[in-house]
């Protein structure tokens, strides 16, 4: 039974939920109904004297609780049925909290929104010392809130400051900051957890006081005086407002309602502030945000889940090794080592071996310094990486994954030099935005262990990894490689080889109209300031800067010279690119930079496209129209061509690797919602007003016609495979 309750000859309940059927305990409608069974078998148990102090705790390794049951959450079609939910599970939770005995939570690895709840309703948390656990309350990024007494609790019991911090995220904590801001009362070695957790739980049995711990560490000044006083609280309140418009540009409805609830709970009763949290993840859940944000999460689930090829099984992987160890080599290989991986990196000069390590050893830091990581396991992972201009090391890799410069020449000769150090059955993997898979493989003996793998900058933040899929690769490379990007913390698509593979196919045409935009006369500030309120991070011309204006340009001739006249990039963008100028490495680009952050900009790059410096103001929402329809158009070519297999693909591609924005639910999803018959004709009018290369490609308007949904022509994703 899942849950279970056990109580031992002294008065001591254990509550130890593990779920059989699944990786982590959820708390599905199942469980929550099995656990208020348990409660008031307690209840009855603590009324006959037989229970004295309650537990909860997993035996599941790894996995406390890792929140409700988010398939259960997107089927909520009416607010009211949400509310109602909200409703059953804070009164469990307040059952929990009002038992007459004493109530802990043993908290060992993962712990997160409902379960994060539970744990508030407890008179105790505990949790394991170690990276592996975690604490948070990620409702936000579903586009919900904590509705079964976090949003209402958290603030009572850490004060409003902490709390903000950890609800307006939704990023989860190391058990260290639980323990600062007095989330959790003590942390316990995990070696010894459960028996000390139980040993806790014998003593407030008896009746007994628990030892006193490490005392947390008293607030500021400046904090009590914001969060215990009524002037200071909505002092904080409003500048966390300020600051969450600022993130979000209005368009993630749930931090403002979190902030709402907190301030409309402030100073009433806990019943109060659960009726607000209630009301509030009722509105949500049927918004269109939280459908495209849970959406997504599958989307993401299923591409971490896979299969990702045909038939393929995915291989161990216990060693790897990263060939050329500029800044892709060094990223890829801090990624590996931070995710247990021991690494050895080779180039052909001990100065860029240093160069690799010590970037490497940056990012740790930085992990370190945002107190992400303890010193010491950022020391003990940056150990896992070793260094040499030599091959040593490399024959014992599973994986060897080459990023060298971005030329087809110097590829093959390393490619070729590799394979006959490597073991047989090895996989190699070419680090590549734009070169052909298949190219490279013609000169390697065993292409059916050779594929693409392509990372992208900078590989500790980025999310997506693209697996290119070559005409002789074998299935189980495919279902290694993909499987190795799960395990480093990525999302894997999957596509066949292609110019431009996914997403800098995808970008090409967007990129090129921007061009277009500045030969008309647009001016490039107000084209990125309409781009960014459609809600992407940064604006076309801001991102070239920060690709680099040379790699856009070698991307773009490698475009037109595979797609012919409709990817000819812009006159304008043709200038720039002998201009000298590189964007934000240069410090000179689109923009001028200081200390390596944009100002504004630069009003000389006009002259440097020889286009005229008096610029016009745009039609935001024909700017939009200019920059998303091309993509959207070239998207379906994508899907049309087979170079992925579903749409999801595409909505993943986009949203991980290029920040499309996740609450419109992916490139294909927004049209989809559009409409695609709307899509269709706005894209025959561009045609009429701008030229051939508007022309809508076979699949869209086959799609647009019949009333059809990318989607529903596409499904699936990688477990459709």
């Amino acid at each position: 039974m899942n849950p279970r309750l056990d109580i031992d000859s002294g008065g001591v309940g254990v509550v130890t939920f593990c779920d059989p059927e699944r990786g982590q305990n959820v708390l599905t409608l199942e469980v929550m109904e099995a656990l208020q069974s348990i409660v008031e078998e307690a209840e009855e148990a603590a009324a006959r004297g037989v229970l004295r102090a309650l537990l909860f705790r997993s035996a599941k390794p790894g996995s406390f609780i890792a929140g409700a049951d988010v398939k259960a959450i997107a089927a909520v079609e009416d607010g009211r049925e949400g509310v109602e939910a909200a409703r059953q599970g804070q009164s469990l939770f307040g059952w929990i909290a009002a038992l007459p005995v004493p109530t802990m939570a043993a908290i060992q690895g993962t712990c997160l929104g409902g379960g994060t709840e539970l744990a508030l309703s407890c008179d105790y948390r505990v949790a394991a010392d170690d990276d592996r656990t975690r604490i948070g309350l990620p409702e936000v990024q579903l586009g919900i809130l904590p509705a079964w007494g976090g949003t209402t609790r958290l603030p009572r019991l850490v004060g409003l400051s902490a709390a903000l911090g950890v609800i307006l995220t939704g990023k989860p904590l190391r058990t260290s900051m639980a323990r600062r801001i007095g989330l959790v009362h003590r942390l316990l070695p995990h070696q010894q957890f459960d028996e000390r957790s139980l040993e806790m739980m014998r003593i407030l049995a008896r009746g007994d006081a628990l030892p006193p711990g490490r005392k947390r560490r008293r607030s500021g000044l400046a904090t009590r005086l914001l969060d215990g006083t009524p002037p200071g609280r909505a002092l904080v309140l409003r500048g966390a407002r300020g600051r969450v418009r600022k993130r979000t540009r209005g368009h993630y409805p749930a931090p403002f309602k979190v902030l709402d609830v907190i301030r409309g709970s402030m100073g009433k009763s806990l019943v109060r502030g659960l009726e607000l949290e209630a009301r509030a993840v009722g509105k949500l859940l049927v918004s269109p945000v939280c459908k495209n944000l849970l959406f997504l999460f599958h989307l993401r689930e299923a591409a971490r889940k896979g299969p990702w090829g045909v038939g393929g099984r995915a291989g161990q992987v216990g060693r790897i090794a990263v060939i050329g160890a500029g800044p892709m080599g060094g990223g890829i290989a801090q990624v590996a080592a931070y995710n247990g991986i021991p690494v050895r990196m080779k180039d052909i000069r001990h100065e860029a071996v240093a160069g690799g390590l010590a970037h490497a050893r940056t990012i740790f830091d930085g992990a370190v310094k945002r107190r992400s990581l303890r010193r010491r396991e950022a020391g003990r992972r940056m150990g896992l990486i070793s260094g040499g201009i030599n091959y040593a090391g490399t024959g014992s890799a599973d994986v060897v994954v080459e990023a060298v410069i971005e030329n087809m020449a110097v590829k093959r000769a390393v490619l070729q030099e590799v394979e006959g150090k490597v073991r047989p059955d090895a996989i190699i993997a070419t680090n590549t935005s734009s070169l052909s898979v298949d190219k490279m493989a013609a000169v390697l003996e065993r292409p059916g262990r050779f594929a693409g793998m392509h990372f992208f900058n900078p590989v500790h933040r980025m999310p997506l990894v693209e697996v290119i899929q070559g005409a002789g690769t074998d299935p189980d490379t495919v279902e290694t490689l993909a499987a190795l990007a799960v395990r480093l913390g990525k999302v894997p698509v999957v596509t066949r080889d292609a110019p431009g593979f996914l997403v800098n196919r995808i970008l090409g045409p967007y990129l090129i109209e921007a061009g277009h935009l500045l030969d008309e006369g647009l001016d490039a500030a107000l084209v990125d300031r309409a781009w960014k309120r459609f809600g992407v991070p940064m604006g076309p011309y801001r991102l070239m800067d920060e690709v680099g204006i040379d790699i856009v340009a070698h991307a773009g001739a490698a475009m037109a010279e595979a797609f012919g006249e409709r990817m000819a990039p812009a006159a304008s963008l043709t200038a720039l690119a002998g201009s000298g100028r590189l964007g934000r490495k240069g410090g000179k680009g689109f923009y001028r930079y200081s200390k390596g952050r944009e100002t504004a900009i630069d009003p000389s790059v006009y002259g440097d496209m020889r286009v005229s410096a008096r610029r016009s103001t745009p039609d935001a929402v024909l700017v939009v129209d200019r920059l998303v329809l091309p993509m959207i158009n070239e998207a379906a070519r994508v899907l049309q061509a087979k170079i992925v297999a579903s749409a999801a693909d595409v909505d993943l591609g986009m949203v991980m690797g290029t920040g499309f924005p996740p609450f419109r639910g992916g490139l294909l999803k927004y049209a989809d919602d559009r409409g695609l018959g709307d899509v269709l004709g706005a894209i025959e009018d561009l045609r009429e007003s701008h030229g051939h290369r508007y022309r809508p490609c076979a699949l869209l308007t086959e799609l647009g016609e019949a009333g059809g949904t990318f989607h529903g022509a596409f499904p699936g994703g990688a477990s459709a495979r």
